[in-house]
């Protein structure tokens, strides 16, 4: 009887085992921000989990926080800023999407504040790519602290390939927990 009860134990404890790798391989997997190339939105040492089953169901949209592939075992946390088919350029401070303006409601109050003046420094996605508009299966990412951030303006566009998921919760410290946005 006593055997048959450990018995039941291990099995449990290896089921529990089993579901917590799947669900960190699969499902979920927790980062370390290292850096602050995401501020004001997240800060250095934050720690995130990353939704990585989203993008099998659907595409990134705009200003999605993703969790990409820079580098062979290098992962970078940028914001999505350019879509497939999309004409990307910064003027004057502006973002322009397609030649449309688009504000950027997650730098308001930040880089107001900054004593770097442009906070964005010009440029067209055509001269930092060989590229007129985002290729078929790629992205274009900024960090949010543009002057501390290596992101498409150098590295260039992101094959969807490369994209392990979306950031979306920060679980540490506790006093910032919360999903992003």
């Amino acid at each position: 009887m006593v055997e048959s009860g450990v018995g039941e134990w291990v099995k449990t404890v290896m089921l529990a085992v089993i579901f917590a790798l799947a669900a960190r391989y699969f499902l979920f997997a927790p980062i370390l921000v290292d850096g602050q190339s995401m501020l004001p939105a997240l800060n250095h040492e934050d720690r995130m989990l990353v939704n990585k089953i989203g993008y099998f169901i659907s595409e990134p949209d705009r200003f999605d926080i993703i969790v990409f592939e820079a580098e062979k075992d290098i992962n970078y946390i940028k914001r999505v800023i350019g879509l497939p088919g999309d004409e990307i350029a910064y003027r004057n401070n502006v973002l322009y999407i397609n030649n449309e303006a688009v504000e950027e409601d997650f730098l308001t109050g930040y880089q107001e504040n900054l004593p770097v003046v442009p906070f964005t420094a010009d440029f067209e996605l055509k001269d930092l790519t060989s590229y007129k508009k985002v290729p078929e299966d790629h992205l274009f990412v900024l960090g949010d602290n543009r002057q501390f951030s290596r992101d498409s303006r150098h590295i260039g566009v992101i094959p969807y390939d490369k994209v392990l998921g979306e950031a979306e919760f920060i679980i540490w410290p506790i006093n910032n927990a919360k999903i992003v946005d």
